[in-house]
């Protein structure tokens, strides 16, 4: 008689994990487990706790109390380093890239050394492709966006072959088309007995992709479910305690042309940008127009050239108000109502190092005095204000930028500008890493902005989010720019394919289409 099988340890488990800041409690008493071949989603709002947790698993973070079993023994990790030996990886939601180094010399410094540089770009190209993902192994970092940064991350973390892979917000940079393949791939690994625990706030993609979740709320444990078994709502009230608000989307009345580009062409800066060719577009008061692409498009480029950072535009082919800025210094624009929301939160929509009042004062002149003299005390004023409308989780506007999780220091630079009450506002990844009410109080906001007159320009690589609140849409496609549509008149699965530039004929139907209805 033969005996029963042993049982399968488990991947992964956490008993009691608890890390405490100064200021905060992070993870109070967490547990979770991760079988074999899970794929295991961690859900929780904006400073839940979720990213403390998986750079403690990673080894980047030391919990204060608890334990760590993998594959049934106690461990502690005590670096990334190790993390990798033992075959655990991770995806950061902010990355860990070395920007003066090429993309293949970062991932060579994540493995060992047995391979060659020159094998290590091999291997990237060959997984790059594998995985629908767009890695040049040879360019430096500093000229990537950060879309691609995240694809570099990924093809890093893919190479280890890893048992447990950790993977923070990794489809916010690829088209549906992409996302449908990356899913088969990870369910690939999974069945060949990789672990994944998956963050993501498109609870969609949990919900389709995702065996277990674990919900955090606080930092502590507020449910664990069988995601394929709930609804968006249901996961909604879990994370958040209720729904995100019905987004109120009615037909924009559209106005007078306040941002006009056309002609728009601008070589490429550096050997691996993007040059940008006869790009036109218009923006109309009262109405939200979205840019779809893959990042490394062009829209740092377009965003540099609308923004004022790239004064090099030929003249008249950028107009405000039929106004020519072309030339226009970013402080030029602002003056004349334009203003801008970086994609990049750290470093360009605010400081780091800096309190959240003075980093209002970057794009907003309220408090500053006569003579240039600041007004601390309105500055802190301003601040507090934003912190409190917005819901930012914060310590208060002394609180330094950079202590702010991602999704809510998004929230208060977002904030900053739209209160500013601009008429022409472009927006770059307005909801990136954000939780799902963060998002739904975002997208309000810039739908009441739209409502009240203000032309928005928004670029987004979430279709989902460019189809709930634009009015029209355009794609980019190595440095060109497709007619507009109607959202109306769009799908994602066209402005997937508009995606990879085939919009020639089909926009032509789709703009007769649109005329037709008129």
């Amino acid at each position: 008689m033969s005996s029963p099988p042993l049982p399968v340890p488990l991947r992964l488990e956490l008993q009691g994990i608890t890390k405490d800041y100064p200021a905060v409690r992070a993870n109070d008493n967490v547990s979770l487990k991760v079988a074999p071949g899970q794929i295991h989603a961690v859900l929780g709002e904006n400073g839940a706790g979720k990213s403390t947790l998986m750079k403690m698993i990673y080894g980047a973070v030391k919990p204060n109390a608890g334990e760590i079993r993998w594959n049934g023994q106690a461990v502690q990790v005590a670096s990334p380093a190790e993390a990798r030996k033992l075959g655990i990886s991770m995806v950061y939601q902010h990355f860990s890239l070395f920007d003066t180094l090429t993309a293949a010399e970062n991932v060579w410094l994540g493995l060992d050394k047995s391979l060659t540089l020159a094998e290590v770009s091999a291997r990237i190209v060959e997984v790059a492709q594998g995985y629908g993902l767009d890695v040049d192994p040879l360019r430096p970092v500093h000229t990537l966006s950060v879309g691609e940064r995240q694809r570099v991350e990924i093809v890093r973390a893919l190479l280890t072959k890893p048992q447990l892979l950790i993977l923070d917000e990794p489809t916010s940079v690829l088209t549906p088309q992409a996302v449908d393949k990356l899913f088969v791939t990870l369910r690939q690994l999974s069945s060949e007995g990789c672990s994944i625990l998956y963050i993501s706030h498109k609870l969609d993609e949990i919900r389709a992709l995702c065996h277990h979740c674990t919900v955090l709320r606080g930092g502590k444990v507020t449910g664990e479910v069988d995601p394929t078994q709930e609804t968006n709502a249901s996961l909604s009230r879990l994370m958040i305690g209720a729904e995100p608000p019905a987004l109120a989307h009615r037909e924009s009345k559209a106005g007078a042309v306040v941002l006009d580009v056309k002609g728009l062409s601008l070589p490429q800066q550096d050997p691996f940008g993007m040059t940008l060719k006869d790009i036109a577009v218009q923006v109309r008061a009262g109405e939200i127009v979205g840019v779809a692409g893959v990042s490394g498009n062009g829209q740092q480029e377009l965003m540099a050239a609308l923004s004022g950072e790239d004064p090099r535009a030929a003249a008249n082919t950028v107009t405000l108000f039929g106004q020519d800025i072309s030339a226009a210094s970013p402080r030029e624009r602002r003056v004349q109502g334009l203003h801008f929301v970086p994609e990049e939160r750290l470093g360009r929509g605010a400081v780091p190092t800096m309190p959240l009042s003075f980093n209002t004062l970057l794009t907003r002149t309220e408090a500053v005095g006569f003579g240039g003299w600041l007004n601390l005390k309105a500055a802190s004023a301003m601040a507090a204000d934003l912190i409190q409308r917005y819901n930012v989780k914060a310590g208060g506007p002394g609180s330094a930028a950079r202590s702010l999780s991602g999704g809510n220091l998004q929230k208060f630079i977002v904030g900053r500008e739209i209160d500013a009450k601009p008429k022409l506002l472009i927006v770059s990844q307005p909801t990136w890493g954000v939780d799902v009410g963060a998002a739904a109080q975002i997208r309000g906001a810039l739908l009441a902005l739209r409502d009240a007159g203000c032309a928005v320009l928004v670029v987004s690589e979430e279709l989902d989010e460019l189809f709930e609140i634009s009015d029209r849409l355009v794609v980019i496609a190595q440095g060109r720019l497709s007619p507009s549509v109607a959202t109306k008149d769009a799908t994602v699965e066209m402005i997937g394919e508009w995606m990879s530039g085939l919009w020639t004929g089909a926009a032509q139907t789709v703009a007769a289409k649109g005329a037709a209805h008129a």
